[in-house]
């Protein structure tokens, strides 16, 4: 694994070196470009409404996205492109989700405030930002060593201090904070995992992309009741990319 990731080391080294400082309150630019954001936001949720069943995001999602500064989470020279919907590169293998994909996913997850929250995928951290407005605590995986520990350390940076990250692979989820009231997957894979299904508490609710690396893949919600049966509901279709790990029985 460490052959495949070598080209990163050197690139997340230099980003530890610049871990930017919390945002100043008195940023009005970036404050107002978060509102055009998630006013742009809601405007795509409701044209894609037909597709996905959604024509409106749960306000304290978009009062999440509203807070959380998008920009501190990529390359300086991506900065001016951080409020656009677009996804954006961390890595040269890994995107920053488009805003449209993170509010439909955490929406989906339905987080409470009492809720333990787990998710793979931590990339930069942004959307584990997101999900601390919204949980108790999250509990993050991200299968890269040097990313794994860049995200922690820009997380804590930035005030979020409800939120653990793990360097391990998210297939495996993290067992010793289980039983999670929600679990969100951001790379695709063409089954849910067993550990993740009995990692999810009864009445929780999974978020994942579910297909193949090269076929068709959905949004996908997974619902646990309180007997432990599960229900899956497809959303909308997308491309993720796949979930990294190491050998898997």
């Amino acid at each position: 694994m460490m052959s495949r990731h070598i080209g990163l080391i050197a690139l997340l080294a230099a980003l530890l070196q610049i871990v930017p400082s919390p945002p100043s309150h008195a940023a009005d630019n970036e404050t107002e470009a978060r509102q055009e954001m998630v006013d742009l936001l809601e405007r795509e949720v409701a044209a894609f409404a037909g597709e996905t069943g959604i024509a409106t995001i749960d306000p304290r999602v978009l009062e999440a996205m509203r807070e959380v500064p998008r920009h501190a989470f990529v390359a300086e020279v991506l900065r001016p492109y951080a409020y656009r919907l677009q996804p954006l590169p961390i890595t040269p293998e890994q995107n920053l989700a488009a805003p449209l994909l993170i509010a439909l996913m955490t929406h989906l997850a339905a987080v409470q405030p009492d809720d333990v929250v787990f998710e793979t995928g931590t990339d930069s951290g942004y959307q584990a930002a997101v999900l601390s407005k919204l949980a108790a605590h999250v509990y993050s995986v991200e299968v890269i060593e040097p990313l794994a520990d860049y995200a922690a350390h820009l997380l804590k940076e930035l005030g979020y201090s409800n939120v653990d990250v793990l360097a391990a692979d998210g297939y495996y989820g993290w067992s010793d904070h289980a039983p999670y009231d929600a679990i969100v997957i951001k790379e695709a894979i063409d089954h849910v995992p067993q550990p993740l299904l009995n990692q999810l508490k009864r009445g929780g609710r999974l978020v994942i992309p579910l297909g193949p690396a090269d076929g068709p893949q959905y949004l996908t919600l997974v619902r646990k009741d309180q007997a432990g049966k599960l229900f899956e509901e497809r959303i909308m279709p997308v491309r993720f990319s796949p979930l990294q790990g190491g050998e898997r029985l």
